[in-house]
């Protein structure tokens, strides 16, 4: 088969064509023989057989355009690509408007392509080399087909990707937080606070006074009535720690250390582990010393358990867990129980019943008036503004100097000896007075 003859089955009008031009072609560049398309090729696919057409004219100084493709039903029979200056046209956008017209010059380099029935394959059945207009290699890239990116452009968009695919890896990361985070944090105190609990519950408070609608003035009143509020709900509170008892489910007397120190909202915090406890299974792996390992586990289902490490040191009456409730929360854990009432132990550490929580905790910011409660400031609130005037002075005075200030710790060292002995000489007298009221009773009776 040579370049006049074709096998390829196409409408008479798609293959015939008159040309016209007076230019005389250039010689073709010189391209190497392997890729230079031939009758006779075959292919895989029609994509490997217009990708092999591209890089030949990438290489001899054209770009190329599918001109025709004929179907049977779905399937592609044949295709015609050819020189993208193929046919006579002119652009009709003028060229005061388009700045790089271009215009067919009857181009008749082209290839036909048509599958192989039997085969599945692509065979190249028709070759036109030769071209109405120069080409020039080195100006191929120029040309929209062939244009490549830049180094810097392509640098600059792999960048761009990099930078999104970190981002997704750092947004999969804040959605799975909760899981690896605690890894990190466990160790640390952080009484169970979380990241963004002071600004949610500052927010859900002062959602109950304040809108976004709200005017300057209308804030100023609402924020005194927020904090009449938040007030109010702290005595309530206190009452409620300081004259009534959360029951225990149980008899323990470890239960009852905590029940007896810990306001109701802590408590309640510590009964859910004492409920939790009664789930899993402890079992003794080594001892020595009065130091115990132990393995908690807790049955999730008929096959599989979770199971955590606790050790016990009965010396130092210390007990700690692999899952660090104590160390981050200031809680005894379910586990850490479960070990201690294996041991039977009665009474834990001061160190596991943390003063911050306890019903008879001193709020020092309750001293500080504020501009509602004025007319039912408390005597010992008085007293307090009046001491702290005074104080002030007196700090500013000593903070002059080493010596200053020594004389003045020296001073305050007495004044706390002698108002400590005073209180417990009231504290005394008022037991003694309160004995004698029993013995009147008594006597009467």
């Amino acid at each position: 088969m040579d370049d006049s003859t074709s096998d390829c089955q196409l409408n008479q009008g798609e293959v015939d064509y008159e040309f016209e031009s007076n230019e005389v072609p250039e010689p073709l560049s010189v391209v190497d023989d392997q890729f230079v398309p031939k009758v006779g090729m075959t292919f895989t696919t029609l994509e490997d057989a217009g990708k092999f057409y591209r890089n030949y004219a990438k290489a001899a100084g054209f770009s190329t355009r599918v001109r025709s493709t004929n179907r049977k039903g779905n399937k592609i029979k044949n295709q015609l690509i050819t020189c993208s200056r193929e046919g006579k046209w002119k652009s009709k956008i003028s060229p005061t408007e388009k700045t790089n017209p271009t215009a067919g010059l009857n181009c008749p380099a082209r290839i036909y392509i048509h599958t192989l029935k039997d085969v599945g394959a692509w065979i190249i059945s028709k070759v036109v080399l030769d071209h109405s207009h120069p080409c020039c290699p080195s100006k191929a890239e120029m040309l929209k087909q062939h244009r490549e990116l830049s180094m810097s452009i392509r640098r600059t968009i792999e960048n761009n990707e990099e930078a999104v695919c970190v981002w997704v890896y750092y947004a999969d990361l804040y959605e799975n937080r909760h899981i690896w985070v605690p890894i990190y944090l466990d160790h640390h105190f952080w009484a169970g606070m979380r990241s963004t609990q002071r600004n949610e519950s500052m927010h859900s408070f002062f959602n109950k006074f304040i809108t976004r609608n709200s005017s300057l003035i209308q804030f100023v009143k609402q924020y005194d009535n927020c904090l009449r509020s938040r007030e109010q709900a702290e005595r309530e509170s206190d009452a409620a720690d300081f004259y009534t008892v959360i029951p225990c489910a149980t008899k323990s007397s470890i239960k009852a250390q905590f029940q007896d120190v810990y306001t109701h909202q802590k408590f309640r915090k510590v009964q859910a582990q004492f409920r939790g406890k009664a789930n899993y299974i402890t079992r003794l792996t080594n001892s020595a010393l009065g130091y115990s390992v132990y393995e908690v586990g807790e049955q999730v289902s008929s096959s599989i358990f979770n199971k955590f490490v606790v050790t016990y040191d009965s010396v130092a009456a210390e007990v700690k867990c692999q899952c660090l409730l104590v160390e981050s929360r200031g809680i005894l854990c379910r586990h850490a129980l479960s070990v201690l009432s294996f041991e039977q132990v009665s009474q834990v550490s001061p160190r596991y019943i943390l003063g911050r929580w306890s019903k008879k905790v001193k709020r020092r910011h309750t001293h500080i008036k504020s501009s509602h409660d004025e007319p039912l400031l408390e005597p010992r609130s008085k007293r307090f503004d009046q001491l702290v005037f005074c104080s002030q002075n007196i700090c500013e005075f000593a903070s002059e100097s080493e010596e200053l200030t020594a004389i003045l710790h020296r001073a305050y060292d007495n004044f706390m000896a002698e108002m400590e002995s005073l209180k417990a000489k009231k504290k005394e007298i008022s037991s003694l007075s309160q004995e004698d009221a029993n013995l009147e009773s008594v006597n009467e009776l």
